[in-house]
């Protein structure tokens, strides 16, 4: 079909746990309509420096309208998402029981880009707690190895190794400089 294997995809998880970051964030379900809108407008403007036209203005909206989850935002500044992970859990979910899943995770890339990825998962883990999850489980391509192994250093561990299929066979946004998680099995 055309498909080329590229790097692992190690699927890794922590426990959840509270008080793991001060850097605001909040859930996509929470906001107004509009604002919704306005959430998926600014996500795809930081999904588009990662891979031009990359856009999970549609998962966002599926998860919520379907109750597989949420959308996780992570503000900085004047509300401004420096970044966001598409989150799933409960029974009718890909999670997996006591599972909160991070589908598809990502921080505005630059300079204080692992500062902003560290604050995602603590984020992500606090989320777990909130809605009654035991665990966070995530996939990260180790061709984004900063990503790979700060995971590791902060708890994280392998449950199992996927490989990303890639057509055509090009990086993507599977490169060292971006802390992006997925999972698109």
């Amino acid at each position: 079909f055309g498909f080329s294997p590229r790097f692992l995809t190690p699927i890794m998880a922590i426990g959840a746990r509270r008080g793991l970051t001060a850097v605001p964030s909040l859930r996509y379900g929470d906001l107004p309509e509009a604002e919704r809108r306005e959430s998926e407008r600014r996500a795809r403007e930081l999904t588009d420096q990662l891979y031009p036209g990359l856009d999970l203005s549609a998962e966002m909206r599926t998860v919520f309208d379907r109750r597989l989850g949420d959308t996780l935002l992570l503000l900085e500044g004047d509300s401004q998402v420096a970044g966001f992970a598409v989150c799933h859990w409960g029974p009718t979910s890909e999670a997996g029981h006591g599972n909160l899943f991070v589908k598809f995770g990502a921080v505005a890339p630059g300079a204080r880009a692992e500062e902003r990825f560290s604050a995602l998962l603590g984020a992500c883990r606090e989320l777990a707690t909130a809605v009654g999850m035991a665990n966070v489980v995530a996939g990260v391509n180790t061709a984004r190895d900063a990503a790979y192994q700060h995971m590791i250093r902060v708890g994280f561990r392998t449950q199992f190794q996927g490989v990303t299929m890639h057509r055509p066979n090009e990086a993507g946004y599977s490169r060292p400089d971006l802390f992006v998680l997925d999972d698109w099995r």
